[in-house]
Formats: C-alpha cells, structure tokens, sequence
C-alpha cells in the first residue's frame, strides 16, 4: 500500500471488499488469465458482484448513502453506482449462476468493465494505490480485512 492506510475510512473492510469487486470486474486480462481459466482463489462474476453489494445493499439504493463511511466523496460514490448498476443489470440479464463466458459474451459487458474501471481508478488513486496492479486473491483479501 502507499502513503493513505485503507483503513482510514470509518467502514474500510467494507470499502476494501467493493474495491476488490471493482479491481476484478475492471480488469479484462485478469477475466481471460483468471476467471475463464478457473484458478483458485479469485472467486468468479459471482463472487465479485456479492462483494461489491454484500455489507453496502448497493442493489438496493445508492452508494451516496455511504459517503463519509465506505466513500470519501459524492464522486467516488457516483461511480460505483455507476458501475454497480451495469454489473447487476448484466447479471440479472444471463443469471447469477451464468458462466463467466456468458458475462464476457453479452454486449453489455464491454460498458460494465469501463465503469468499473473507473470506479476502481479513483477508489485506488484515493487510497494511494497503483490502480494497475494485479487484483488480490480472496486469501490476500480476508487477510488484509483481518477480524472483524
């Protein structure tokens, strides 16, 4: 990590499980070399839309809910949203138990990525991180969040 600790932020294990999501859903090499290739320890779509709306109920309202707690400001809140709101319209579209292939394939998708791209630059250059680097494992994830 760079200079801003994660867990600056009121709800940092929250912000840091949305931040994974975004890193995955953001990153197309990572869908090819990860996700299509099924290696352990990176979850699927799936996975990673849980983490985005698990503790946060993003699919429920909006992410401006949060600011002050998970997000540092109205502009980071508005491009999870943003990105949210592609991702879960996507999965509601092929299914949650839908392939990664049936993710990847559907029109959509190239816009959800974008967004979530995003999302994740900015929640990353905030946080003092290179947003370019490799996603985490869930592993690397749970340790990072240490108990609750």
């Amino acid at each position: 990590m760079g200079g801003m600790p994660l867990n600056d932020m009121p709800w940092w294990r929250w912000r840091s499980n949305v931040r994974s999501a975004l890193h995955m859903l953001s990153d197309p090499v990572f869908h090819q070399e990860y996700w299509l290739a099924g290696r352990e320890g990176y979850g699927d779509v799936t996975d990673a839309v849980y983490r985005l709306v698990e503790d946060t109920w993003l699919d429920n309202w909006s992410a401006e809910k949060y600011v002050g707690t998970i997000f540092r400001d109205s502009a980071e809140a508005a491009l999870v949203d943003a990105a949210a709101l592609r991702v879960l319209r996507i999965m509601h579209q092929v299914g949650a138990d839908a392939p990664v292939s049936a993710y990847l394939a559907h029109p959509g998708w190239p816009e959800a990525v974008a967004a979530a791209r995003e999302a994740h630059v900015m929640l990353a250059v905030n946080d003092a991180e290179d947003p370019d680097a490799p996603p985490r494992s869930l592993d690397v994830l749970r340790i990072m969040n240490g108990p609750a």
